[in-house]
């Protein structure tokens, strides 16, 4: 049996984000996103991002800063994360 810190949280889990509908758009893959960061980002960060797993709003706005670097658009969070706003689960 596993540690509960390495089980799954089904409540930090959100499914597929409207982020990666947009990337897979415009034709985005996760390395673009990384290799346009100014920030540290990493390609967990962006996959984690993508399917759905939460991440602190800050992270969240580098991942934002990422794709407009990348697609040269403009989007708020609640345009990439189905839960942007919401505070951290439970």
């Amino acid at each position: 049996m596993l540690p509960p810190a390495m089980t799954s949280d089904p409540s930090r889990n959100f499914g597929p984000q409207p982020l990666a509908s947009l990337m897979q758009e415009r034709g985005l893959v996760p390395h673009d996103l990384v290799r346009a960061s100014e920030d540290q980002l990493t390609f967990k960060a962006v996959s984690r991002a993508m399917n759905g797993r939460w991440l602190t709003p800050h992270m969240q706005d580098k991942v934002r800063r990422a794709l407009e670097r990348a697609s040269g658009g403009t989007y708020s969070l609640s345009d990439l994360f189905a839960y942007a706003g919401s505070g951290p689960p439970p």
